[in-house]
């Protein structure tokens, strides 16, 4: 007998709405460039973004017995975290799935495996983040850990933990350090917008970040 429980810390909705504000890029760069996972991870629409806490679930390569049983009992807002060995050529969710995701209210879907029925994915707009697109079936077969610390593109995502998706690519923020990363991220921002605003006022990248005496230590000599 296996016995799981889905009982587990969520973040305030607060620090999820307040993390829902930057991109999956500042987030990594706030948080000391960590927590980005691997880069094949993309959405099925560009436009598809996802903000909310990881309940996770491991599953056998081309085996969703486990994603459908974490669907059933994942909360609203809860976005599903699946390990699923990287495994490519398996279509492991589509349409079917997403509107019982959508149905129950559910952040959204990171998988490290396939998926499939993209153009109704695009229609229905359930944000759905995966490895490969792949229209070959699975079965129902392995049971396994659910609601347990995961390692998905190659960074460990535990139950609560905020992830954090959108066209450029997949973050997790540890769930204790959302406030943290928040403050950071709302620093970082407003770093950049006043160099934008500096740039557009006629200074120069080297001058504004300092490059000059770098460039000289590394032995750059610029000819004009």
């Amino acid at each position: 007998m296996i016995r799981v429980s889905t009982k587990f810390d969520r973040p305030a909705p607060e620090l999820v709405e307040r993390l829902a504000a930057y991109s999956s890029a500042t987030l990594h760069e706030a948080q000391g460039r960590l927590g980005a996972l691997d880069s094949t991870l993309k959405p099925v629409d560009h436009r598809m973004s996802l903000c909310g806490p990881a309940f996770t679930v491991q599953c056998a390569p081309r085996d969703n017995l486990m994603l459908q049983t974490a669907i059933a009992y994942a909360r609203p807002g809860d976005v599903i975290v699946v390990s699923a060995g990287a495994y490519e050529e398996a279509g492991s969710f589509g349409d079917v799935l997403a509107n019982a995701c959508q149905s129950k209210g559910l952040g959204g879907l990171i998988t490290d495996t396939g998926v499939r029925d993209t153009e109704d994915l695009r229609a229905l707009g359930f944000p759905v983040f995966s490895r490969s697109i792949s229209i070959k079936g699975t079965v129902k077969e392995t049971v396994g850990p659910m609601c347990e610390p995961v390692t998905v593109g190659g960074v460990l995502v535990r139950p609560g933990d905020v992830m954090r998706a959108d066209a450029d690519g997949v973050v997790v923020v540890r769930r204790e350090d959302a406030a943290e990363v928040a403050a950071a991220s709302q620093q970082r921002v407003d770093t950049e917008a006043d160099y934008i605003a500096a740039y557009r006022a006629g200074r120069t990248v080297i001058d504004i970040c300092g490059l000059e005496p770098l460039l000289a230590a590394k032995g750059l000599v610029i000819e004009e």
